[in-house]
């Protein structure tokens, strides 16, 4: 520990001791210091927009009640800024306003403590909405320091873990998280207004599917046998379409997946997920371009928006380009006219890329994209025209057997958006399914099974069907111009903390 930190710990302490002896104080005065309600007439916001009106100078004979957390002191706690979810109000205590038992409280009143006021409204001569308080309630005494307001905390690591913290000292993550919760509900809405029912299916499943990833694993005690959290919503969803419940279904899940964690990656995180009867591929990217524009516009008021030093337009219709036709372009190797896995891995290696000897044509392609071509997506676009041999579940493109009806929608050069024109032959259904349990085995993962029920409902016959996943997590990074994936999960996932 340096030295710096062992001062930092020790003045910690004693402002510690300091609040405990003040506690122990109220206790004695006033008895009930965590109070189990408290009425107020109106939040902050409120409170500002019912007088923004009122004039400098100006003193109402109105009496309102506001509770919040005290955020600053100044004159002895004459002048008092107290904060709720909507905003902060000043409070004036002066003997010539303020009784002299609500006046004593003030020396018991430490910045980050909870306290309720019932007062008449003023605006001060500067123009500060303030309240004359008449009565001061303590409603929960904070026992540790505040977070340093202005500067908030510079220590990334405690802002994660500590995000009642973050959220009290910067006023940016606290916005970007009640953006986070309109974008969500805004989504739920688009969707209902696009007439797509809202469904559940299990986070619990006996067998893992619908997404190729490692999951995690747990064991249900009564029924004795391993179960695994979800990865992806998609078997349970198609069977809800098979079942005719609703041409158009969706889901707001969270899913899990025991891999890595980066800017871009949390081991448990927000899709939105629906499928779309009688549709295709086509008909999913209207929706998904919809669906972005609104959500751009109903946070910003416009289809632009800012993400670090560029700017980003979600006005449709987004660019679209076939990923042969995209690596072409930035390497001039032309995959359509290559007739073998031989000659795909050849012509990238002549092209100076490292491929694997036993990587497929479409293994070959899809990497020379995500190395030459991802990354100079930064406008949305949709890429179409993906590998067979990397989507099992997506339909032909009539004519190139080698390419399915997929698109993956990029933005500042991430993924956000992945669907399919959803493959419904039951016959080649299990076909694909079957490899693919083959090259997951291959890979050592032992617990991956075939998913029976499902091909069993698939034999009973599934619409043709458009189906679309959307990273919620990263959308929202890009609406609220976050750089990290942990600064719009609330709780992002977090190693032990060290002694």
């Amino acid at each position: 520990m340096t030295d710096t930190t062992k001062t930092e710990t020790a003045l910690s302490s004693d402002v510690t001791e300091v609040r405990a002896q003040k506690l122990a104080k109220l206790r004695e005065t006033i008895g009930d210091v965590y109070p189990a309600h408290f009425h107020r007439t109106m939040t902050n916001a409120e409170l500002a927009a019912k007088y923004e009106a009122l004039e400098p100078d100006t003193e109402t004979q109105d009496v309102v009640t506001v509770a919040g957390r005290v955020y600053s002191s100044r004159n002895s706690g004459m002048f008092m800024d107290i904060h709720d979810a909507s905003g902060k109000i000043q409070i004036f205590s002066h003997k010539d306003v303020t009784p002299e038992e609500a006046r004593n409280m003030l020396p018991l009143i430490d910045l980050g403590d909870i306290i309720g006021v019932t007062g008449t409204v003023r605006r001060t001569k500067r123009g500060e909405l303030s309240i004359n308080a008449q009565q001061i309630t303590m409603l929960t005494k904070s026992l540790l320091p505040m977070p340093e307001k202005w500067n908030g905390i510079a220590d990334v690591e405690i802002r994660y873990r500590k995000r009642h913290l973050d959220i009290m000292s910067n006023e940016e993550s606290k916005l970007r998280f009640q953006q986070r919760s309109k974008i969500v509900s805004g989504i739920r809405h688009f969707m209902e207004s696009e007439n797509f029912l809202e469904v559940e299916t299990p986070m619990l499943q006996t067998v893992y599917g619908g997404a190729t990833a490692d999951p995690f694993k747990t064991f249900h005690n009564t029924l004795k046998m391993d179960m695994y959290l979800r990865i992806a919503p998609e078997l349970f969803l198609k069977r809800t379409l098979v079942s005719g419940l609703s041409d158009k279904v969706f889901e707001i899940n969270r899913n899990f997946r025991n891999e890595g964690v980066s800017t871009r990656h949390n081991p448990e995180f927000t899709m939105m997920e629906c499928y779309w009867a009688y549709a295709d591929y086509e008909d999913v990217m209207g929706l998904v371009e919809r669906l972005f524009e609104t959500l751009a516009v109903s946070l910003h008021g416009t289809p632009d928006v800012t993400f670090g030093d560029k700017q980003i337009s979600f006005k449709g219709p987004f660019k679209r380009v076939p990923m042969p036709d995209a690596v072409k372009e930035a390497t001039g190797i032309d995959f359509l006219s290559l007739k073998t896995d031989e000659e795909a891995r050849a012509a990238a290696k002549a092209a100076g890329f490292e491929v694997e000897k036993d990587w497929t044509w479409g293994e070959c392609l899809a990497f020379i994209f995500e190395e030459k071509v991802e990354g100079t997506l930064i406008q949305p676009s949709h890429v179409t025209h993906f590998p067979k041999d990397i989507s099992p579940f997506a339909k032909e493109v009539p004519g190139e057997p080698r390419l399915v009806e997929r698109f993956e929608t990029y933005c500042n050069a991430w993924e956000v958006g992945n669907a399919f024109s959803e493959l419904n032959d039951p016959e080649e259904q299990r076909r694909r399914m079957v490899e693919q349990l083959e090259q997951a085995h291959a890979r050592g993962e032992k617990d991956k099974q075939l998913d029976d029920e499902f091909l069993d409902a698939i034999d009973q016959g599934m619409p043709p069907a458009g189906g679309l996943g959307i990273g919620v997590d990263r959308l929202v990074m890009l609406l609220t111009n976050a750089p990290s994936i942990r600064d719009v999960i609330l709780f992002p996932a977090r190693k032990a903390k060290a002694d």
